[in-house]
């Protein structure tokens, strides 16, 4: 058997209020309210959503995730830890990869925060040029300009694809130690 206040409240309802904003009333719509056009006016000044704060938010992977600034650090130090491996004497190539590698196993293992999207774009990126340059500065230059001509595509793809791998597991590995060095015992 129910009250008669109760019924009362629920014939106040308007379906309306549902998406609208109810600061300082209840969840039925009713704590405050003088009339229905205080309550409109009111509404529509606030703006929001009383249905939308009663839904479970959705998760929102990309929110604040990416950091232009963190990018460009990342990929500054990226580049310079192609250099550096590359310049290595008998390693060559592999050392472009140890150095994305050792690059962003630092980033993880130093940063507070995760930045997998920062660090493998900017390895990708990295590596990618790494191959481009290097395919055009180890062949003949008009036979390197055909030879970026027809496998062009494939070179960076292969480039990219390595150096986003290597700035990836390097930033796990390095998130890993910070984990391990940071955890109670």
């Amino acid at each position: 058997m129910q009250r008669s206040s109760e019924g009362d409240e629920r014939e106040r309802i308007d379906p309306d209020s549902l998406l609208d904003d109810d600061s300082g009333r209840d969840t039925f719509g009713t704590a405050g309210e003088t009339s229905g056009s205080d309550r409109a006016e009111r509404d529509v000044t606030t703006g929001g959503s009383r249905l939308r704060r009663l839904l479970p938010s959705r998760p929102r992977p990309l929110r604040g995730s990416f950091s232009i600034r963190s990018f460009l650090v990342v990929l500054a130090l990226s580049i310079a830890g192609v250099v550096a491996g590359g310049s290595i004497p008998l390693v060559g190539s592999i050392g472009q990869f140890l150095g994305l590698f050792l690059v962003a196993f630092v980033v993880g293992a130093v940063g507070s925060r995760r930045r997998y999207l920062e660090v493998g774009l900017a390895g990708a990126v990295a590596a990618g040029l790494a191959f481009v340059l290097g395919t055009l500065t180890s062949v003949f230059a008009p036979v390197a300009v055909q030879v970026l001509a027809d496998y062009g595509v494939a070179i960076v793809g292969v480039g990219t694809g390595a150096g986003l791998l290597a700035s990836l597991a390097g930033h796990y590995f390095g998130r890993d130690l910070r984990d391990g060095l940071t955890r109670e015992v």
